[in-house]
């Protein structure tokens, strides 16, 4: 009976173990910027199938998360859901969108 027991309760464990839980990982970046430091995370990010330049991104600044916006790296602008076009401030989500996914094609041109 005792080794039923521990059967059982091993094979709950390899079970339990061998289960693949999903990852939700984030890219982040701190920034200091009008004397304070600020930490962007980029929660979610779909690239453009038609213009390639453009992002469609879920981003979060110090924990607080943002509506998505469209992030145009061609023009240096980001389009708000309401349709508003701002243009991207130093040190903000839309160039952290840009500069990280830029940066692998800027590497290999310079090759």
């Amino acid at each position: 009976m005792n080794q039923i027991r521990i059967i059982v309760f091993v094979f709950l464990l390899i079970l339990v173990l061998s289960v693949a839980h999903p990852a939700f990982a984030s890219v982040c970046r701190y920034y200091v910027y009008d004397g304070q430091r600020h930490q962007i995370c980029i929660l979610s990010i779909n690239r453009s199938a038609k213009n390639y330049w453009e992002y469609r991104a879920n981003v979060s600044v110090d924990g607080v998360k943002k509506p998505t916006e469209v992030y145009n790296c061609h023009q240096r602008v980001k389009v708000q859901q309401n349709g508003t076009i701002l243009s991207f401030e130093q040190k903000a989500p839309g160039e952290m969108i840009c500069s990280f996914f830029n940066s692998s094609r800027r590497k290999i041109r310079a090759k």
